[in-house]
């Protein structure tokens, strides 16, 4: 089968980019190894997909080359994503900090991504192993092997997604890709993941799995003002996940539980008052009550506020506002929603996509070394990244 364009990963980037191609007029087909499409689409946002987020600029990225995605995103704006979500009557929400979700489920965009794909003329197969791919001598284009027959393209597109989730079929495949054609691919490792906890604290944060509050979470010169979830294993929930990002092995957390107060404050104001209940009563009514009394065991103790010593009141500070706590890890891609790195961007034309040594080459999506923030915005590089590749390929 001979077409002009063959995008290899049917996901976010790559239905954005072939819907985009074939709207051009061009001949595409999508080839997914998988035994269906869109998949991370479709358990995204606890199944309602986080698709975009109000706010996007460079600085809610992570690359080694830090300039790479402003072209694209400049582009291909979330408006311009909202737009098409309306046209296709899609119901949605703001959930947080310009974060948007269906109100409906995930698979409205997914839906809507086929609809697009299927006005333009864009063939989808699943099941289909590319078992080898070769660069055509004369005219140029790629010849490809798969389990479901050879095909012939001019524009060959990359966009395999990372490593994380690998039980809904992530693999490494697009970074085996740019290495046959000598592209260049930085070191990986998940991101947007909990932590792992192992040392004295573990047992503590397991006895608090499924406690949540509001908190103001810090690695190095970064800080997520968002809420943290005690799992069995360790630490997650939106503040974690967006920290990891920032996070190297060996690196100590420090976080604040009461963002907003001042615990010193508070004690210094309950004894002026004239309060007799205990610290844990007082600090349930703005904290949960399992943290609390776990916190203050693990320091001095509760206690009527009249009676602690000011050496006491330090130390509750501490634990309260600058609790430090170095993890043993994270959970890694078994539950990572990115693969930070990938296919070095300088690489790639951050106009085209395309590979600048290997004409007609291109790679969109997760699997270059451009990583966003959690809020819609790695949904919104894959909408910009795809649509921009879709303009050239």
């Amino acid at each position: 089968m001979k077409v002009d364009c063959i995008v290899i990963g049917a996901g976010a980037a790559g239905l954005m980019c072939a819907a985009t191609a074939g709207y051009r007029g061009r001949s595409v087909a999508v080839l997914d190894h998988a035994n269906k499409v869109g998949k991370k689409i479709l358990m995204s946002g606890g199944g309602r997909c986080n698709f975009t987020n109000f706010s996007v600029d460079a600085t809610n990225y992570l690359s080694r080359n830090p300039h790479f995605c402003k072209s694209a995103l400049s582009r291909y704006r979330p408006q311009d994503f909202i737009e098409l979500v309306d046209r296709h009557g899609i119901n949605y929400h703001e959930k947080t900090k310009g974060q948007l979700f269906c109100d409906h489920k995930s698979s409205d965009i997914l839906q809507m991504l086929l609809t697009e794909c299927d006005y333009a003329g864009v063939e989808i197969s699943t099941h289909c192993t590319v078992v080898k791919i070769e660069q055509e001598q004369g005219d140029g284009g790629f010849r490809l092997r798969t389990s479901l027959g050879d095909y012939r393209c001019q524009s060959l597109v990359v966009a395999t997604g990372g490593l994380s989730i690998p039980t809904m079929g992530a693999t490494g495949f697009g970074y085996e890709v740019a290495g046959q054609f000598g592209i260049q691919c930085l070191p990986r490792w998940a991101s947007l993941v909990p932590f792992t906890i192992t040392d004295k604290w573990q047992p503590v944060i397991s006895a608090l799995a499924g406690v949540s509050l509001d908190v103001v979470a810090g690695v190095g010169d970064q800080q997520f003002s968002d809420p943290l979830l005690f799992t069995h294993r360790g630490l997650s929930g939106p503040a974690m996940l967006q920290i990891s990002n920032y996070w190297q092995p060996g690196a100590p957390l420090t976080i604040d539980f009461l963002p907003g107060h001042n615990l010193a404050a508070l004690i210094t104001e309950w004894r002026s008052s004239g309060q007799k209940g205990e610290l844990k009563t007082l600090l349930s009514a703005i904290l949960p009550k399992r943290f609390v009394q776990a916190w203050l065991e693990q320091s001095v103790g509760s206690r009527q506020v009249q009676q602690y010593s000011d050496a006491e009141l330090d130390i509750l500070q501490s634990q309260f506002h600058r609790w430090t706590i170095t993890p043993s890890g994270t959970e890694g891609y078994r539950t990572a929603e990115v693969t930070m790195g990938g296919v070095n961007t300088d690489e790639v034309s951050s106009k085209t996509f395309e590979a600048k040594k290997v004409p007609g080459l291109y790679f969109v999506g997760e699997v270059l070394d451009v990583t966003g923030w959690l809020g819609g915005y790695n949904f919104q590089w894959a909408w910009a990244s795809g649509f921009c590749a879709g303009q050239y390929v």
